[in-house]
């Protein structure tokens, strides 16, 4: 068996088979260089590929996302990091504006090929302004592809989708599951933009989860397999591509459904799904279709405060026996 490989391990080593593969994929962030990234996603990048592929940068979002969007337009596939997804919004005009539109207001004729990674969610106490899961925002833009891996082999596939796409793509990399431990991928792993996973099959009631609260609700699946409840578990791994045809094939085994994200419960990604499988997939349901989603607060910097805003697996726990006892 393979030794298992961390997170943010997997990380650096899906830039490097992209690095390795196109000479046309640079990183830009800050500290990415010789420090290799504040959270280490990036070490042995430098060694590798030297100082014109990977570029530190100043402390400037805009400046950083600026640089990759003209990179991209003149035909470098460049992988900007923008250290905490909390800071997406100092980069905003860039983001919503003008990478995800360049391609439709020029008709094609030039393309953004490009990929924002950022740091992302709670979990970790470190406060209001470093703690979001933010991929709601980007949801709300048109044009953007958004993925977010649960483990280090998906980190790696999608990755490598993320960065051959010719459409921008934000890449969003849970900072709770960097120490996380998964098997690593095999050469030239890619897993397509927009398809889901079923991470735990089950027969009773499907959950819907995305990046950190995967783990979150395979353990809560594994604490109702204990009373006889049968919980299959959809990793999405994509908000855009959204692979709804999974999670309706899953429904229609199940009858019941539970959305669990670190998205706020106002305006959070689990509102689009559970309006679609509202929309397309009523007549397969035998209750109703429950969240459980941070609350709407800013994040507390106490472990235990936070740990009351957003998705526990003890929360999933009790959303579970409500469906399964409707």
């Amino acid at each position: 068996m393979a030794d298992l490989i961390t997170y943010r391990d997997a990380v650096a080593e899906g830039l490097a088979r992209e690095m390795r593969r196109d000479p046309s994929v640079v990183c830009l962030g800050e500290d990415i260089g010789a420090a290799g990234g504040v959270f280490k996603t990036t070490v042995g990048l430098l060694a590798e590929f030297g100082p014109e592929r990977v570029r530190d940068t100043p402390i400037s979002e805009q400046a950083i996302v600026g640089m990759a969007m003209g990179a991209a337009m003149t035909g470098v596939r460049p992988v900007a990091e923008i250290m905490f997804s909390d800071f997406l919004a100092c980069c905003w005009d860039y983001l919503a504006n003008e990478i995800p539109k360049m391609r439709y207001m020029t008709g094609g004729q030039v393309t953004v090929p490009l990929v924002v990674r950022t740091a992302n969610g709670g979990g970790l106490g470190f406060g209001a302004q470093h703690s979001q899961a933010v991929e709601n925002w980007a949801l709300a833009v048109p044009g953007l592809k958004i993925a977010a891996p649960s483990n280090p082999a998906d980190v790696i596939g999608l990755l490598a989708s993320a960065v051959r796409s010719d459409d921008p793509v934000v890449f969003f990399e849970h900072k709770g599951l960097f120490a996380s431990r998964g098997e690593p991928a095999p050469p030239d792993h890619v897993v397509p933009l927009g398809q889901a996973a079923v991470a735990r099959e089950g027969t009773d009631i499907t959950v819907v989860a995305l990046a950190a609260t995967v783990p979150i609700a395979l353990a809560a699946a594994a604490e109702l397999a204990a009373s006889g409840t049968s919980v299959e578990v959809i990793d999405l791994r994509c908000l855009v591509p959204l692979d709804m045809a999974t999670v309706l094939a899953s429904v229609r085994k199940t009858s019941r459904l539970l959305i669990v994200e670190e998205n706020p419960y106002q305006g959070g990604w689990g509102g689009t799904v559970a309006s679609i499988v509202a929309d397309e997939g009523f007549e397969l349901l035998d209750a109703p279709i429950r969240r459980v989603a941070a609350a709407c607060v800013p994040l507390p910097f106490a472990d235990a405060l936070e740990d009351e805003v957003i998705p526990t697996t003890s929360k999933v726990i009790g959303a579970l026996r409500l469906l399964a006892d409707y």
